[in-house]
């Protein structure tokens, strides 16, 4: 189960948090795995990593909100491991935390550009080569910030939605071509992205308190939502989202 043996995976962001744990396990189960950060010396450590453990993996440096960085990846990644079987689009930026009247134009086209633009050229760049070859795996790491009402990160909140339905999208374009475009919906994953949310004491048993199990989230936990999407175990799953929360967003919060 879960062997990707073969399959190139390019994940965005994955020098530290959710995406190094992907790359993991990735690589674990077989992948040839492209790790890609905004610099390269802070993938590195992941690559070296990777390869002690006996895996394959190798470094490309990407802004993903530039759309020659983006193109830059994919054809670098073509040139190293060969075409693209997986794509993780997991890179993510907030910059701002408040009510979106206080946002600046330039803060909400940073969001949207990083959070949605570039998984958008990202998918249009690989998903024609995936058609050829008989099928691939999209997989967009959203939140459940894109499911619920927000006062302090309303942007954010938006980005992540319109990551939904742009896998929706890209998943009935290209279901007829055998690629499947899902979502992960994270809720409070200990990373340095949200360390602001869980360094806070109280903010942070508030969420504890108010989550079935009973703790926040842990970076592995979302990797391994991202090797089933990624693995042909869910062969048959498509334009979804999958919530990996502890529970958080079903209970009352009475």
């Amino acid at each position: 189960m879960f062997d990707l043996k073969g399959k190139v995976a390019v994940i965005t962001g994955s020098s530290r948090g959710i995406g190094k744990a992907t790359a993991e396990y990735l690589a674990r189960a077989g992948a040839k795995v492209i790790v890609s950060s905004r610099k390269e010396e802070s993938c590195l450590p992941v690559v070296e990593g990777i390869k002690a453990e006996g895996g394959e993996a190798h470094a490309i440096a990407c802004n993903v909100a530039y759309k020659e960085q983006v193109e830059h990846l994919v054809y670098e990644t073509e040139k190293v491991y060969g075409p693209i079987d997986i794509l993780i689009c997991n890179a993510a930026c907030n910059p701002v935390y408040g009510p979106m009247h206080t946002v600046s134009d330039d803060a909400f086209d940073k969001i949207i550009n990083t959070n949605v633009k570039s998984n958008f050229w990202l998918s249009n760049l690989v998903a024609p080569s995936m058609a050829k070859r008989g099928g691939g795996s999209i997989i967009i790491v959203s939140s459940i910030a894109g499911l619920m009402g927000t006062t302090g990160i309303g942007v954010y909140g938006i980005s992540k939605a319109a990551d939904m339905q742009l896998a929706r999208n890209l998943a009935m374009e290209w279901g007829p071509k055998n690629i499947r475009a899902n979502c992960i919906c994270p809720g409070l994953v200990k990373t340095d992205f949200a360390k602001a949310l869980w360094e806070n004491k109280d903010a942070l048993n508030k969420v504890i308190n108010a989550t079935p199990l009973r703790r926040v989230g842990e970076p592995d936990d979302i990797a391994g939502v991202a090797l089933f999407l990624a693995s042909d175990e869910s062969r048959f799953v498509t334009g979804q989202y999958i919530i990996a929360d502890g529970g958080g967003t079903i209970t009352d919060h009475m």
